[in-house]
């Protein structure tokens, strides 16, 4: 049995996994953001309610980058824990051993285990959000990297600056990471909204952008085409380079089947291998796959 995670900069989600596929919900709580007594004791008390029997494991799935050599979190929305090993300070409060990954990794794990990736050898987890990440499986198991940053490929100064068959020209913004001109700026929810505004110097959210887009409107359509054109170009680079069998979207823009099919179709033009069937594809779990990453995660180590 382990006691499952979903940790955000909001809540945490929580759950008991008596299998890598088999989730009770527990509840959630706000997640608290300065204080790591109050972070872990809320984690406590979760745990507690689940009825997990004294010394079995936590697996935690959580918004942010963990270094898989010195198990150091990145974390720039929950200071409480940013900066620390949060494995072994959480392990030592709990008493239990402690596991934890990327959300974008255990999203990546889910559908690899549950969802659209079953059965396929290499999946490439892409999330479109409110910003852009990713994960790896292979062979049914995570593929971190070096620091913890492997399927990050909405960084790096890659977004074209001349777009389209007559050249748009578009500047590269400043990204989060301190960097300009990331996938990041453009791929994301907010991405397509700046995006929208460049063209028409009109704000919509994304979610109008995309309904309009569907509804036929003249104006969210250049906004798609250009979103498309960006976004389809690097992650057919990470096809090229990774050769997944399948690319699962999550995030909010991974809910449009349309979009999400509207970029098969371009990054299929776009790599070396030909393929009549969908190559990306939306995620199956849009519901709890952090929990069912972070069990799935659990299970993986032998733990039980």
């Amino acid at each position: 049995m382990i006691t499952c995670f979903d940790i955000g900069g909001s809540a945490i989600k929580a759950a008991i996994a008596s299998g890598p596929e088999t989730l009770q919900t527990i509840g959630r709580v706000a997640t608290p953001l300065q204080d790591f007594e109050a972070f872990a004791e809320a984690i406590a008390q979760l745990v507690e309610a689940g009825g997990a029997p004294a010394g079995a494991p936590v697996a935690i799935s959580i918004t942010g980058v963990i270094d898989p050599h010195s198990g150091i979190a990145t974390v720039a929305n929950i200071a409480a824990i940013d900066g620390r090993n949060l494995a072994r300070d959480l392990g030592e409060f709990l008493v239990r051993p402690v596991l934890v990954a990327n959300d974008a990794d255990c999203f990546v794990l889910a559908e690899a285990h549950a969802g659209a990736g079953r059965g396929h050898r290499v999946v490439f987890g892409a999330i479109l959000g409110t910003g852009v990440g990713g994960g790896m499986v292979v062979d049914g198991k995570l593929h971190r990297g070096a620091g913890g940053w492997a399927g990050e490929w909405g960084h790096g100064t890659i977004v074209a600056t001349q777009v389209g068959v007559r050249p748009f020209e578009l500047a590269h913004f400043p990204c989060g990471c301190g960097r300009m001109g990331c996938l990041d700026t453009v791929g994301g929810a907010r991405g397509i909204e700046k995006l929208h505004k460049t063209l028409h110097g009109a704000e919509l959210g994304s979610l109008a952008i995309i309904g309009l887009w569907t509804a036929g409107d003249a104006a969210a359509a250049k906004t798609v085409d250009l979103y498309i054109e960006l976004v389809a170009q690097p992650l057919a680079l990470v096809a090229n380079i990774v050769g997944p069998d399948i690319i699962p979207v999550g995030g909010g823009l991974g809910n449009s089947a349309p979009l999400v099919a509207r970029l098969d179709a371009a990054v299929r033009q776009r790599i070396l291998r030909k393929t009549d069937r969908p190559l990306v594809v939306p995620a199956q779990l849009t519901v709890g796959a952090g929990l069912i990453g972070a069990a799935n995660l659990g299970f993986s180590m032998g733990w039980l």
